[in-house]
């Protein structure tokens, strides 16, 4: 049984700061002409920017936060790890193709969409291991964290999707750009955070049992929320 590490809910949390964080800086260094809510924050990257150097860092350590949470959060299963650490591949390749001063970059924007995709299906992941119903071949388990649980995670997805559609919407037609694509980069970098915090307590609550899980018999512990039933994952969760 592996419990998630004090320090992979500080890398979470600082997701959100870094990229909040390091737009905000990186804004107020540019000429007075830059517009937030109409201008992306690739910009605040790319080559013809004013200390573009910030927004670089801001970028890399985003991607290693998502790289570091996928290596230690067991508890959401190997597809859904997987789709976050490419989450994080992607979002530090943004900084090795940047966004050119006069009009667009086809690798910049496959690693964006890469990136924002990978990043709002990874919730699914974990939900889509479970039962569809109730799981009568384990009637004991208890359930998974909230946020592994699958009406939370493919309803998490459907979020993050329309907010990727949203974004593309104003990137195609639209005059917001900026804050489409802010408003998504912080809803995907967020996610990770309540992932880890709902697989802690899930495993404080186990460990502790201040609060019941499974079956609530005198001298029986109950059984670990983080781990799959029997059978759930398959020899890739055996292997993991």
């Amino acid at each position: 049984m592996r419990a998630v590490p004090n320090w992979a809910v500080v890398t979470a949390a600082a997701a959100p700061v870094l990229l909040v964080g390091g737009w905000t800086v990186a804004q107020a260094r540019q000429p007075a002409g830059y517009d937030p809510i109409r201008d992306t924050i690739s910009e605040l990257a790319g080559q013809d920017a004013t200390d573009a150097w910030i927004m670089i860092i801001a970028l890399v350590l985003l991607g290693c936060c998502y790289l570091s949470v996928a290596a230690v959060l067991h508890a959401a299963g190997l597809p859904s790890r997987f789709l976050l650490a490419v989450g994080g591949v992607a979002t530090i390749a943004l900084v090795a193709f940047p966004r050119p001063p006069v009009g667009g970059s086809l690798s910049h924007g496959i690693a964006a969409t890469v990136a924002v995709l990978a990043l709002a299906l990874w919730p699914a992941g974990s939900a889509l291991r479970l039962p569809r119903g109730p799981d009568t071949a384990h009637p004991d388990a208890p359930q998974p964290p909230w946020a592994f649980r699958r009406a939370v995670g493919l309803s998490a997805t459907v979020v993050l999707l329309a907010l990727f559609g949203w974004s593309a919407f104003e990137v195609t037609s639209g005059s917001r750009t900026g804050l489409a694509e802010r408003v998504t980069a912080v809803a995907v970098s967020l996610w990770p955070l309540l992932a880890v915090l709902s697989a802690r307590r899930a495993h404080l609550v186990w460990t502790t049992g201040t609060i019941p899980v499974g079956p609530g018999l005198p001298g029986v512990v109950p059984p670990d929320p983080l781990r799959p039933a029997d059978g759930a994952m398959g020899s890739s969760e055996a292997g993991g």
